[in-house]
């Protein structure tokens, strides 16, 4: 019993020691937050007293007070304090340039209180790989957010005074960008207020270090991208930024937090060429996690990475480490889906990505051997067989839009496919698409390029066509829904089509289109085809 009453005493006296500790750090900290007159408003900067100890504890200290703030209401009192240190303590002091050796100790003080700052305002985690958040789940963020931004902004003010604090601002500008582009964007966990905040951070960053513009600040300039202390204010943080995000981008955790999918897409869309080769290896997992998900926003922007990867990477550093391929084949398989966002980003990313894995058939040599089947093949063999079936309006839109491009890729090699296209420009003109008929005119586009590649073979189908294009003269100058520029530009490409057959069968077609007359169709259709048979063409 003795031995039990012992150890509650000796408790008690830990616990006594513990809060007289506390109290005392509340009070040296107020006090030397006071010695630096930062709860007055006077627009003087004081110099620090000879008795003040380095900032680095300082900034230890205040570290140590936000982590330990209990209460959003204490932690917004140190922010402003924080705020008020920045704007108000000789810079002389806040950025000592006497630190030779203990500089690295310095960069690693403020980047930790930049980071316990960031903190601050950090968004909720979902569990797993649950679906987003409620909006109710960040009702709090955009309060917490502007207190941040205006202390960071009044550190960079003050550090981009101070014109040779170059690898300072460097080791903090990092995590200030992400930050910053975190509550910029129009999102569930910012407010308008909030987002001018970031805003004016972002532009407080852009200032400190000399930027231009955004792509400025990560890219830096080609010419001093290798250079020291003395060229470092033009140097790019898109390594620093990828570092920052690089461990919340892996399989298990980018889905937990969902700025990061956006922080980290909005960084690549700003990267162009030559820049972005050297980060490949760090931007291209990402855009391939995100290509994968099952949720059609994360797949589309996943779609829109990789299409910028391949516009802006060399093709020699796409094929290497079979990466091209790779990016290929997480594309195909986006062709079976029904999403019709997703089909046509990925319908565009594959037109340009197959230029990387091999040559279009449209530029190779005749050659007496048969030409083997290759991706342009695979591809247009899916699309068409889908574009037959599909029953979807704004689907069959997608399609027909991105087909003319994949025939002209293709060239004569089209011929390989005729029987498919024959198919899907009968199916294809027999329904209406109103008002502005888009499916019809780009079918229509897409006979007449077909027509121009493979004609020695098109003498086949001429018959079948012919039928096709009369009826859809007939239909549409009648259709009485239809406004006369949309009539009226359906009834030239059909004659273009009729001419670009006929010229095919060199000239047989006139005869049949003459005995067409005023008995089975209309003054406009008759017309139409009297352009046909005036002239010719091939």
């Amino acid at each position: 019993m003795t031995q039990y009453y012992s150890d509650l005493l000796k408790k008690s006296k830990i616990r006594t020691q513990i809060s007289k500790l506390s109290r005392h750090l509340n009070m040296e900290l107020a006090c030397l937050l006071h010695d630096l007159h930062l709860s007055s408003s006077s627009s003087e900067k004081p110099l620090p007293s000879p008795s003040l100890p380095p900032i680095t504890e300082l900034l230890s200290r205040l570290q140590e007070k936000l982590i330990g703030a209990s209460t959003d209401c204490e932690k917004s009192s140190l922010i402003g304090r924080v705020e008020r240190l920045f704007q108000t303590a000789d810079p002389h002091w806040l950025f000592p340039a006497n630190q030779d050796n203990g500089w690295a100790e310095l960069q690693d003080a403020y980047s930790s209180l930049v980071n316990v700052l960031i903190g601050c305002a950090a968004l909720p985690l979902c569990e797993g790989d649950c679906d987003s958040l409620p909006a109710a789940a960040y009702q709090s963020i955009p309060s917490r957010a502007g207190p941040v931004c205006s202390s960071l902004t009044a550190l960079l003010g003050t550090l981009g005074n101070r014109g040779r604090q170059t690898s300072l601002l460097l080791a903090v500008a990092p995590a200030v960008a992400v930050f910053a582009v975190t509550h910029f964007q129009d999102q569930a966990w910012t407010s308008c207020s909030s987002r001018a905040a970031a805003q004016s951070l972002q532009e407080a960053l852009l200032r400190a270090g000399g930027w231009r513009d955004s792509p400025h600040l990560l890219m830096g300039d080609r010419s001093q991208r290798e250079e020291g202390e003395e060229g470092g204010k033009n140097r790019g943080i898109l390594g620093g930024i990828l570092d920052v995000l690089q461990h919340q981008l892996t399989k298990d955790s980018w889905q937990r937090c969902e700025a990061v999918k956006l922080v980290f897409a909005w960084t690549l869309l700003q990267v162009t060429r030559p820049s972005l080769t050297p980060h490949l290896s760090h931007l291209l997992p990402p855009s391939l996690l995100l290509n994968d998900h099952y949720r059609p926003e994360n797949c589309m922007l996943g779609v829109r990475c990789l299409h910028h990867i391949v516009l802006n990477t060399p093709a020699a550093d796409l094929r290497q480490f079979n990466r091209a391929e790779v990016i290929y084949q997480a594309l195909f398989k986006h062709l079976y889906t029904t999403e019709t966002a997703v089909i046509q980003s990925v319908l565009s990313c594959l037109l340009d990505l197959l230029l990387v894995l091999e040559k279009p058939p449209s530029s190779l040599a005749p050659s007496s051997s048969r030409r083997k089947p290759c991706r342009h093949d695979d591809v247009l063999r899916l699309v068409l067989r889908h574009m037959e079936a599909e029953d979807k309006v704004a689907l069959r839109r997608v399609y027909a839009s991105a087909l003319p491009l994949y025939i002209d890729r293709m060239g004569v090699a089209v011929c390989r496919h005729l029987r498919q296209v024959e198919r899907v420009v009968l199916g294809y003109l027999e329904v209406r698409d109103p008002p502005e008929e888009t499916s019809r005119l780009k079918i229509l586009e897409v006979l007449q390029r077909t027509t121009r590649a493979a004609w020695p073979r098109m003498a086949c189908h001429v018959a079948v066509l012919l039928r096709c294009l009369l009826k859809l003269l007939v239909a549409v100058s009648s259709d009485c829904q239809l406004s006369d520029s949309v009539r009226q530009k359906l009834m030239n490409e059909t004659s273009v089509c009729l001419k670009l057959l006929d010229g095919c069968c060199h000239g047989d077609l006139q005869p049949l289109l003459q005995q067409v007359d005023s008995s089975c169709c209309s003054s406009e259709v008759l017309s139409c085809l009297a352009t046909v048979t005036v002239t010719t063409e091939r």
